[in-house]
């Protein structure tokens, strides 16, 4: 193997090994537009895509120790997508990149959370909610009784009522029959 393509090979392996996860694309005729529009979404989110050759991604299914069911994946054009933090994100990214390309990409698989999936799994992923969405959603439902018996109170405060209910007034003791003195 000439030195190009060991460098090749050494930083496709070094850029798999270290990332949090892989997503392997096919991208038969994408334009190279579409690509630039991937890759731009894909740096915002600390991701790279990377064409590849399918012999160097089966040496680094080798080295990764991914099982044999990703040798299905390595036929016709492929290009991987590494990198850090959020996966759902990326997910995203690609499947609304296969959805643009207007059926000429589409997603082989993914290493995910030290698995192998299809892209059944990968578009799966796609449509979870992202940890940042999740966060805004709870810190809604955590806001939401404050809020309500915020409303609830600046109501009862504009109809003229009080915001706490009046204490209902005590009547009087009856007084009780007075006994006759008792005789003697």
């Amino acid at each position: 193997m000439r030195v190009e393509k060991i460098a090749i090979l050494e930083e496709v392996v070094a850029r798999v090994k270290d990332s949090d996860y892989c997503f392997i694309i096919d991208h038969g005729g994408v334009t190279v537009a579409q690509f630039a529009k991937l890759r731009k979404a894909l740096r915002a989110l600390d991701s790279r895509l990377l064409v590849v050759k399918n012999t160097f991604l089966a040496k680094v299914a080798k080295e990764k120790g991914w099982s044999e069911e990703v040798n299905a994946m390595l036929k016709g054009n492929s290009a991987v997508v590494t990198g850090h933090g959020e996966p759902t994100a990326v997910a995203k990214a690609i499947m609304e990149f296969v959805k643009d390309s207007n059926g000429k990409a589409s997603v082989k698989g993914a290493d995910y959370d030290s698995k192998i999936v299809d892209a059944a799994m990968v578009e799966a992923l796609s449509k979870v909610p992202g940890k940042n969405e999740l966060r805004a959603t709870l810190l809604m439902l955590l806001k939401e009784p404050a809020t309500r018996l915020a409303r609830v109170l600046a109501e009862k405060a504009k109809k003229g009522g009080d915001a706490a209910p009046a204490p209902a007034e005590e009547k009087p003791a009856e007084a009780a029959p007075a006994e006759p003195p008792a005789q003697a």
